[in-house]
């Protein structure tokens, strides 16, 4: 056991401190804390990894933790995962979200710039709790052991950890959570709320539903619909897909923007990103989504069929960038150069080699939706080498009482 000063917060939803000259990465603790801490790793020569077991000195902004089970009351091992920033108040939670952020775009990309992260307007997210962050899950999956008990994972491990409740789940799937049944033979139990239908438990065998079948489901983002495979991806938190359509929507520059340029929308999924851009600039847009997922394409396609203009094409964002350059002709360079883009790429972002297609290729305007400050970061500072600049930037609360954030910002290239 040692003790620890809590100085500051680091990407990953832990937090810095030091012991004898040795960085030690704390969980469950606020900055400005004294805790005492078990050691959970020494892997590492230049830092070591540690948990909360007991706080000293408490931070003002300490709080009951939104999930029991998941305090520092119980053992490390025990605690399940999911929601590391549980036990800290929600202003200062998003504090610490920008935070890192900012940090981040400073050391990666060079960029100086106040962040601001804000909560999911209610009105987005009905029935959902912006005061303790808790009722906004809309997707869950629980993990069956051998013996066929349900649970989460405990966190940053593999082990199964019983609990009695799922406070971040929305609450159509909380009552439904079969905490205290057993699932014989299934690896894990996806629970699924989509905006429109009934809630679903679905038994998963591996990377699948046991199902043959694949069944779809139909979410709603304003007025407007959108069908995907039950088990496909869609934004976890209920009001944030209409939270990212409102943002990328106003965060295209309209002088900068050309409905009959080479407009794309990539990592595109089932069309939500490009039907928000035809929604604010009408039926005469001219869009392509990429996306690699074959049945996500072919929702796409379904989902975006009102507009002529727009198309969806099934090919990974590199690929799909290094053909585009290699046999575009003048005009479709063109219409390129005075493209706007969306791309929304997962964790891990875009990338170098993807950034430096779309450099070549030059529109005008880059919209980047963000979901890990580092990659952004990283990425914000390859397009700077290539001749954009951030021009505007936005963060989203769209995981509360967890370390992930959401970033959306447009860079627009330097003439």
């Amino acid at each position: 056991m040692i003790e620890l000063e809590v100085e500051r917060v680091a990407h990953g939803g832990v937090f810095v401190a030091r012991h004898e000259g040795r960085v030690v990465f704390v969980a469950d603790a606020i900055p400005g804390e004294r805790v005492a801490a078990r050691v959970s790793d020494q892997g590492k020569e230049k830092f070591w990894r540690a948990e909360t077991v007991e706080v000293l000195e408490a931070s003002s902004d300490r709080r009951a933790h939104v999930w029991a089970e998941a305090s520092v009351d119980r053992a490390p091992e025990l605690r399940p995962g999911g929601a590391e920033f549980g036990h800290i108040a929600m202003a200062r939670q998003r504090g610490l979200k920008g935070e890192v952020l900012r940090e981040a775009l400073s050391r990666m990309a060079g960029v100086e710039v106040a962040v601001e992260v804000d909560p999911v307007d209610p009105g987005l997210a009905p029935g959902v709790s912006s005061d303790d962050g808790t009722g906004w899950r809309t997707r869950m999956r629980l993990h069956v052991g051998p013996d066929g008990r349900v649970g989460p994972y405990a966190a940053r491990s593999h082990t199964i950890v019983p609990v009695t409740s799922v406070p971040l789940a929305v609450p159509e799937l909380a009552a439904l959570a079969p905490l205290g049944d057993r699932f014989p033979g299934a690896a894990a139990i996806d629970l699924i709320a989509p905006s429109a239908g009934d809630p679903a438990i679905v038994m998963v065998e591996g990377d699948r539903p046991v199902r043959g079948a694949r069944p779809t489901i139909e979410e709603r983002v304003g007025e407007r619909s959108f069908r995907l495979d039950r088990d496909g991806f869609w934004q976890v938190h209920r009001g944030a897909a209409a939270t990212l359509t409102r943002a990328v929507q106003e965060l295209i520059d309209g002088d900068l923007f050309d409905p009959r340029a080479a407009n794309h929308d990539l990592y595109g999924g089932v069309g939500l990103l490009a039907a928000a851009v035809g929604d604010r600039f009408g039926e005469t847009v001219r869009i392509t989504t990429v996306e690699s997922d074959v049945r996500a394409t072919e929702h796409a396609g379904a989902n975006l069929s009102e507009w002529l203009g727009a198309r969806a094409v099934t090919a990974r964002v590199d690929r799909y960038l290094a053909e585009l350059a290699a046999d575009s002709g003048a005009s479709e360079r063109a219409r390129l150069r005075d493209a706007t883009v969306v791309l929304d790429p997962p964790r891990a972002g875009a990338g170098r080699e993807v950034v430096e297609r779309l450099a070549e290729l030059r529109p005008r305007q880059l919209v980047y939706v963000a979901c890990d400050p580092v990659a952004f970061a990283r990425d914000v500072g390859l397009f700077r080498e290539r001749g954009y600049e951030l021009d505007e930037l936005r963060a989203y609360d769209l995981f509360p009482n967890t370390h992930h954030v959401e970033a959306v910002a447009r860079l627009r290239a330097i003439v």
